[in-house]
């Protein structure tokens, strides 16, 4: 066995290893959610206006699961964060090892962030649209299954977006991408963002100019954020020479 296949096997053990501590920090943070889930339940669903029901014992389990989940999801962010700081960190200079450690807080910070504006700004915008498609046509019955599942669609997908600029200001700091390359395909990203703001909203223009605008001010905060990484970076090479 040459050192190239024993270098790729470490490297495969030790992206196991750090596989299986985010699962195993992922299951203890679900469990210990599980303690809090009715709790987190009766928050959730306080302020709705119609009662929710459900079908079956297996659906209010469903019901916990998925709660338990996505707290688990956010508790777990930087512990994994961290985790793949450690598989990484070996092919990085001392100073972008600080530099990637440092966006950990901040990756936590904007998942909860994109789920705040998901649940408080996009989920009453589309649900109160929804409900008056009915008006007396119909009777409104939802199952606690049902509308979990929306609430997760509408705000779950957001948590991950809105890590966007500090994802692109560590690919930035590696080298990997720069702010001039962001501006080429900038029209790209825009109709990205706005195809994925018309998939999550109601067909109507209003909500769908709320939801694009926060998406594309994003991307613009991204390329500023990694301008200025870019040109720090430039200026700590050119000390250096």
């Amino acid at each position: 066995m040459n050192d190239e296949t024993v270098n790729v096997l470490q490297h495969f053990e030790e992206l196991r290893k750090r596989l299986i501590i985010i699962a195993a920090v992922f299951i203890a943070f679900m469990a210990l959610s599980f303690i809090f889930v009715s709790d987190i339940y009766r928050w959730l669903v306080k302020d709705l206006d119609f009662k929710l029901a459900v079908l079956g014992p297996s659906e209010i389990l469903w019901v916990y699961l998925m709660l338990a989940s996505v707290v688990a999801i956010a508790a777990a962010i930087p512990v994994a964060a961290h985790q793949i700081w450690l598989f990484v960190s070996p092919a990085l200079t001392g100073m972008e090892r600080k530099v990637a450690l440092s966006y950990i807080p901040a990756l936590f910070f904007l998942f909860i962030t994109g789920i705040a504006f998901g649940y408080f700004i996009l989920l009453p915008l589309v649900l109160n649209f929804l409900m008056t498609l009915s008006g007396d046509m119909f009777t409104a019955f939802f199952t606690t299954e049902k509308y979990f599942q929306f609430v997760l669609h509408l705000t779950l997908p957001f948590g991950f977006l809105f890590e966007l600029p500090v994802v692109i200001m560590f690919l930035t700091s590696l080298g990997i991408i720069n702010p001039y390359s962001l501006q080429k395909i900038r029209k790209y990203a825009y109709f990205v963002l706005i195809v994925v703001a018309i998939l999550v909203t109601p067909p109507d223009f209003i909500s769908d100019i709320l939801v694009t605008l926060p998406l594309l001010l994003l991307y613009e905060a991204s390329v500023s954020l990694s301008k200025i990484i870019y040109n720090r970076k430039l200026k700590k090479q050119a000390v250096l020479q």
